[in-house]
């Protein structure tokens, strides 16, 4: 049997804590850095543009991973990556295209990145089971799981029961990003626009 916890202990406990400014603080707050975060939305409406903004502020917090399971290097993911200008990064940001077991190896090395983003959950293979063991693996690491899509739902009975788990769940429609989870800010009910143009497209027809 563990050991219960008092409420000065609870009250006195320190996180670290993701502290960026201006509307990411008010659309997130200031969220733990490590656990799960979620990402979910329908093609079109600003999820990988989002994921490389999420990816440069994260880098200036600690090493980013990009696991570009679905595109890869592909000519699509190269153009984002020139239009986000995530080069200006550095080795901050490191793009990958990594299966479990892969990512798992990197991740044991020491000074590993801590910040890893996954394009998309349903590339990895992973079950329930899996995805927390990960979890428990790197309890100092934060995860950042991008779904496919079925209909309004993630796409899979896992993706869902991760959505349920997520410390952060963050939904994107019209290129802007709307917090979901434990973590909302000030503004949160606005969300953060990833693009200007498009947001005013969608929002305003």
């Amino acid at each position: 049997m563990s050991k219960a916890i008092s409420s000065t202990d609870l009250l006195s406990k320190k996180y670290d804590l993701i502290q960026w400014e201006g509307e990411w603080y008010d659309n997130f707050e200031e969220p733990e850095a490590s656990g799960t975060w979620f990402i979910s939305g329908q093609s079109g409406m600003g999820k990988t543009s989002f994921m490389l903004e999420l990816a440069k502020q994260l880098s200036n917090f600690g090493r980013v991973l990009f696991n570009s399971l679905e595109e890869g290097t592909s000519r699509t993911m190269q153009k984002a990556w020139k239009r986000h200008q995530v080069a200006e990064k550095g080795r901050k940001i490191q793009l990958i295209q990594e299966k479990p077991d892969e990512l798992i190896a990197r991740l044991d090395k020491r000074e590993s990145p801590k910040f890893i983003i996954i394009d998309s959950f349903q590339y990895t293979g992973l079950n329930f089971d899996q995805y927390l063991a990960i979890k428990k693996k790197f309890p100092n690491k934060l995860f950042i799981y991008n779904s496919q899509m079925d209909g309004s739902k993630p796409m899979g009975k896992v993706a869902t029961k991760i959505l349920y788990d997520a410390d952060l769940k963050i939904w994107v429609e019209g290129f802007k990003a709307f917090s979901k989870g434990r973590y909302l800010g000030e503004y949160a009910a606005e969300g953060l626009t990833i693009w200007e143009e498009g947001a005013q497209r969608y929002w305003n027809k």
